[in-house]
């Protein structure tokens, strides 16, 4: 039951989300805000402009890097069984990044480096500060060589379509050969840190990524519909995928994710990016942190890997490296943090993140309130919709009381 005030939260962002939709910013989207037991879910448009197939509660999604915080439970998970260590080297279970060689420059031929001051750590992944990430300035993979050579070699280090056509195993061998950007533990990258992690929990698990998330994560949470590939039946209700191109203005089909990709297993189970889900799935993970690491009265996680996974590691040195892309965010284990208010919340202290096809997440701590959205249309992460979702979200449920910042 809620009271008055929510309710009106409630519609408000629901008339704001229903009003991208009309003016076709994108087909539609599912949206979660969830508190206690209130759980309110709500559906708009279609799956695809053009389409009648409307959105539901139960649609799937490629939520591309809200697969990261995943990942980094199963990290904790392996952590506190003693497979791994948060301070080792993980060169213990990948010898091919012992020894790593590091760039002078950024810009500068493979072969000028320097050696590695330290091996890199399982921290140095779940933080993404191992050496190695994107390149987002002066653009978005320059073309340098250490950008070129590893788009030769296929290892698909930013958007996850199309997959890299290597096995875990085969991919981080090409991955070794080429040296480190930065020294570790000296910056914030994204994404690459995700990439070596998928690995390195495989081999920590002896299980393939994929049946260690099933075992250990996504059958005692009941996330069903969450998976690296799905039936054909399912594949069929994936939205259709939208972006604009910056060359016309205008909004496009991409289809180069579509459907048939995903009724079949991947090559690399990618942990940074490759999983299918739905609101109600992500919902039973987002809970599981919220709740301290207990799901239904049985503890998965200690209070003191969630706290560690949800809890920022940057200095601020690293966090004003972080770009546009962290913008001014903390980084936990696998997803940022807010450590100052900001113009959602004058409340710090929330965690999540998003993925590029479109989708968000974020916990409040501050008043135990989940908030999640599901589109598959990438432009909803940058023209203010999503931060729009967050801020009307993240105080629709405030009382008038206590909770009222």
């Amino acid at each position: 039951m809620i009271d008055s005030t929510s309710q009106v939260g409630l519609e408000r962002l629901h008339e704001a989300m229903a009003a991208r939709v009309a003016k076709g910013e994108l087909p539609g989207m599912v949206t979660l805000v969830a508190k206690g037991d209130d759980v309110f879910v709500d559906a708009i448009g279609v799956t695809g402009f053009g389409g009648e197939d409307p959105m539901r509660r139960d649609t799937p999604f490629r939520i591309t890097s809200m697969t990261k915080p995943i990942l980094a439970l199963a990290t904790m998970m392996l952590v506190e069984q003693g497979r791994l260590a948060l301070d080792e080297p993980v060169e213990r279970l990948l010898p091919e990044l012992a020894d790593r060689r590091v760039l002078r420059r950024i810009d500068g031929p493979l072969d000028d480096t320097v050696p590695a001051r330290r091996p890199i750590t399982v921290d140095d992944l779940l933080t993404f500060r191992m050496g190695h990430g994107l390149i987002m300035e002066p653009t978005f993979d320059p073309p340098y060589p250490i950008v070129t050579a590893a788009r030769d070699l296929e290892l698909v280090m930013g958007p996850p379509d199309p997959r890299t056509p290597h096995d875990p195993n085969e991919w981080l061998r090409r991955f070794a050969t080429l040296p480190l950007i930065y020294q570790p533990g000296e910056r914030w990258q994204y994404n690459t840190g995700s990439l070596v992690l998928s690995v390195l929990v495989a081999r920590a698990s002896g299980q393939p990524l994929a049946d260690f998330f099933k075992t250990r994560i996504f059958d005692p949470l009941a996330m069903k519909q969450t998976a690296f590939w799905v039936s054909p039946e399912q594949a069929k209700r994936l939205p259709s995928r939208y972006q604009t191109n910056f060359q016309t203005g205008k909004l496009e089909q991409q289809t180069i994710s579509g459907p048939s990709v995903w009724t079949v297993p991947p090559p690399f189970p990618s942990g940074a990016a490759g999983l299918v889900s739905t609101i109600d799935d992500y919902l039973a993970f987002a809970r599981l942190l919220i709740d301290g690491g207990v799901h239904e009265n049985t503890r998965l996680l200690s209070e003191r890997s969630v706290r560690l996974m949800t809890t920022n590691h940057l200095t601020p040195e690293q966090v004003a490296g972080g770009g546009l892309l962290l913008g001014g965010q903390g980084w936990g284990y696998g997803m940022s943090v807010i450590t100052v208010p900001d113009e959602v919340s004058s409340v710090p202290g929330r965690y999540g993140w998003n993925g590029g096809y479109g989708t968000y997440w974020s916990n409040d701590p501050s008043q135990s309130l989940v908030a999640i959205a599901m589109t598959q249309t990438t432009d909803f992460i940058f023209n203010g919709a999503m931060t729009e979702f967050a801020k009307l979200a993240t105080n629709s449920l405030r009382s008038e009381g206590r909770d009222k910042q």
